[in-house]
């Protein structure tokens, strides 16, 4: 059976990856150009097409990945004037792997069905390095007749793909997903910082909680900046993280549901967003919080 005709749309820190496996992994890609050249000009020397418009994507491919920032550019790649839809028609499948809002989502799903065009939520779980080999996961949101056409090309850049249920379903648990990991970036900013504030050092933290059962991944590569000062350990913006921490909210209010803790979550990367510090990535909260409270950076 031939392979699906892939489009891709946002190949940054993540897509980039996800782009490159396609392409190696023998599908005809084709992606969005765009300003930063460099990811582009590497697909394009591996053998993916190039397209001017989300519109010419839609008219060259049977799939197509989205993997940028917000549900605000989704709808406008996907409903703008020279938009996916506009190029779009019966039988294309346009996969959703950005962290978007659900109600967004399902929105966009009823559109599309009016013109036979089947939308589905693949959000990630993994790094920028998992990525590029190829070993990230996926949360799909999909009917199982779409879900089916669309494995083959998710497993070239995933090694753990759940199917959770239908359309919008993926984008729920991506948010509960990230409302526990930043959750966790957020304690771990104020716990360091009230260590300092009573005399133990970042060290002396991770000499107790490295190897322990308080130990995981995500901890590892948070610390990656705070004791080695890897700016790249832990590359997600604090922009990006009160974005998501945002969508959280709005999903618990829709839902009737009090979540307090997620607003606090929610409110530590305000603080950090509205101190001209958003484009930083999630670990520099840390410093944020420290400046705060008066510890500086050159006590660590």
């Amino acid at each position: 059976m031939s392979k699906d005709r892939i489009g891709f749309i946002g190949a940054g820190l993540m897509g980039h990856g996800m782009a490159k496996n396609l392409v190696e992994k023998g599908f005809q890609l084709t992606v969005l150009a765009h300003r930063n050249r460099a990811p582009i000009d590497d697909l394009i020397r591996r053998g993916a097409g190039e397209a001017a418009t989300p519109r010419e994507i839609a008219g060259k491919s049977d799939v197509v990945f989205l993997c940028v920032t917000s549900s605000t550019q989704v709808e406008e790649i996907i409903l703008g004037r020279d938009g996916l839809m506009a190029g779009g028609r019966e039988g294309l499948i346009i996969c959703d792997c950005s962290t978007a809002d659900p109600s967004s989502t399902l929105r966009l799903g009823d559109r599309l069905q009016e013109q036979g065009i089947a939308l589905a939520d693949a959000p990630l779980g993994g790094t920028p390095a998992g990525a590029e080999a190829g070993q990230l996961s996926a949360m799909v949101g999909a009917d199982p007749a779409v879900f089916a056409r669309l494995k083959p090309a998710i497993e070239a850049w995933a090694t753990k793909i759940v199917h959770i249920g239908p359309l919008g379903s993926g984008h729920k648990m991506k948010l509960l997903n990230n409302f526990l990991s930043l959750g966790y970036g957020a304690l771990y900013a104020e716990a360091l910082t009230l260590g300092e504030k009573v005399g133990l050092s970042p060290k002396d933290f991770d000499r107790v909680i490295r190897g322990s059962r308080m130990d995981c991944g995500f901890y590892q590569t948070f610390m990656g900046w705070v004791i080695d000062e890897n700016p790249n350990a832990h590359q997600f913006t604090l922009a990006n993280a009160y974005k998501d921490m945002r969508y959280v909210a709005a999903m618990g209010d829709d839902s009737g549901m009090a979540n307090p803790l997620a607003n606090a979550v929610k409110s530590s990367y305000a603080l950090a967003v509205s101190s001209g510090e958003g484009e930083r990535y999630v670990p520099m909260l840390t410093d944020v919080i420290g400046q705060l409270a008066g510890v500086a950076k050159s006590d660590k």
